[in-house]
């Protein structure tokens, strides 16, 4: 007898990862993965299998739609994979608004929901719309499913919620949603699993990747975070601008003559790590220069790490416990080093030879805060997401 399997979609805005699962006693358990690299040329595919990563270049054309690129990468899959036994397709969408609280069957009514949602989201948003209409199209047999990042935040109060404009708006739609709500749902699974007294407990996690964002726990459940109506705000990023004044995009709009659409490129795509160094948006790359401006645009970024940090720590009324993760979070010991410096008032106190090993756990037995590095894995949240969906119309036993 077969094994069913499914596969998940990860959308970024340069990237697409691809995570292959077989549905085993109800559980989604990984076998393959991939990611689809927009910014080479040809395109290239990189494909897991056993631990063994292939570089694979396609041939397909980058279209609107997608479909010859997907075609050309499903085929890969099934060179490797037994994939006739695809029953499902989970996609990671970014922004749920406020009428998805959960994972959903994508039907037409859903898609065109999904789809009336990318101005809030342009960057990843469009990316998930393209996709989920590609399987479509090639699958159209396919059970998919969305898992949305904002649907975690849904525990947050309206008080948390609330811009301090005029109340209309707000029933309007114009509030605080949150993001990196995949990532935060297994960050917080890990946490109860590995840690439950701290999970039970006060905890703000920071998802640092080229996304970026904070978020306060109590109890495990979504209380505050960083980010807000768009995925713009909060902390600087790699190449998005992070909280800015309202005042600013006015000056650019009226006084320097900007379009719009200037506006948002060099927010979304100019601004961040790249945008104050000059030089990159690739952490990496700015902890090697010795130029000013590399470790100034590095400093920005950790000095607002830790003021978001005791802002969510204030949301909480105490902070027992601070988890790192995503890539810059859980590779870069020089980064959690410099936020946590500045957190040394709070009873922060880091050890300096398990931070620069990557350990589990890097605060000294002196720390009254609790310091975690722990991975995310939002696949997996995707994928067992997938799985509750598949199963939804099956009689109980």
């Amino acid at each position: 007898m077969s094994t069913p399997l499914l596969l998940t979609f990860n959308p970024g805005s340069s990237t697409i990862k691809i995570g292959l699962f077989s549905v085993i006693a109800g559980e989604a358990v990984r076998v393959g993965q991939g990611k689809i690299d927009f910014r080479h040329q040809p395109l290239q595919f990189h494909l897991t299998n056993n631990g063994k990563t292939l570089e694979i270049p396609l041939k397909a054309a980058v279209t609107e739609d997608l479909h010859d690129v997907l075609d050309e990468t499903l085929g890969w899959f099934a060179n490797h994979f037994a994939l006739g036994d695809l029953v499902s397709v989970g996609h990671r969408v970014v922004h749920g608004g406020d009428r998805f609280a959960g994972p959903v069957a994508i039907d037409s009514d859903v898609l065109a929901a999904i789809a009336g949602l990318v101005p809030l989201a342009p960057l990843h948003q469009p990316q998930s719309v393209r996709l989920i209409r590609a399987i479509r199209h090639l699958r159209p047999h396919l059970v998919q499913s969305a898992s949305f990042d904002t649907a975690f935040h849904r525990t947050q109060t309206d008080l948390v919620r609330r811009f301090a404009i005029p109340r209309e708006l707000f029933n309007k739609g114009i509030k605080r949603y949150g993001f990196h709500g995949l990532s935060y749902q297994f960050v917080i699974r890990q946490l109860a699993s590995q840690f439950p007294q701290l999970a039970r407990g006060r905890v703000v996690a920071a998802h640092l990747g080229s996304g970026a964002s904070l978020c306060a726990f109590d109890a495990g459940k979504s209380c505050d975070t960083s980010m807000g109506f768009s995925t713009l705000d909060g902390i600087p990023m790699a190449t998005r601008c992070g909280a800015l004044d309202a005042g600013v995009v006015l000056h650019l709009l009226e006084q320097q003559g900007l379009s719009a659409k200037e506006v948002e490129k060099m927010l979304y795509e100019k601004s961040g790590l790249l945008g104050v160094s000059g030089i990159s948006a690739d952490s990496r790359e700015l902890q090697t220069s010795d130029r000013p401006e590399a470790q100034e645009a590095l400093a920005l970024f950790t000095f607002r790490i830790a003021g978001e940090t005791t802002r969510l720590a204030t949301s909480l009324g105490g902070m027992d416990c601070l988890v790192f993760t995503a890539g810059i979070g859980e590779h870069q010991p020089q980064t959690r080093s410099a936020v946590c410096e500045r957190l040394k008032w709070l009873g922060v106190e880091l050890d300096p030879q398990a931070n620069d090993g990557n350990t589990r756990v890097i605060s000294s037995a002196r720390s009254r805060v609790a310091v975690l590095v722990l991975p995310t894995d939002e696949e997996q949240i995707i994928a067992d997401e997938a799985v509750s969906v598949l199963h939804q119309g099956e009689p109980k036993k």
